[in-house]
């Protein structure tokens, strides 16, 4: 079961920082960056949430394999 949930975590995670990429691409995270130096925050938490979700659905995973 912790394998299933592993992977689903990675595959959300990888996901969320595609998503989160291409918010940091975006024309509106570009005016952001121009006046305050930094991307948006919808970019930043996306791409904090697909890493976080990639790194537990990978440890699940690996964890997941490994029985007794």
């Amino acid at each position: 079961m912790n394998r299933i949930i592993g992977v689903a975590l990675l595959v959300a995670g990888v996901v969320l920082l595609v998503l989160g990429m291409n918010a940091s691409d975006s024309l509106s995270s570009d005016f952001s960056r121009f006046f305050t130096g930094s991307p948006t925050d919808k970019a930043i938490w996306l791409l904090i949430a697909g890493l976080v979700s990639s790194v537990l659905g990978l440890i699940c995973t690996l964890r997941g394999t490994h029985t007794g």
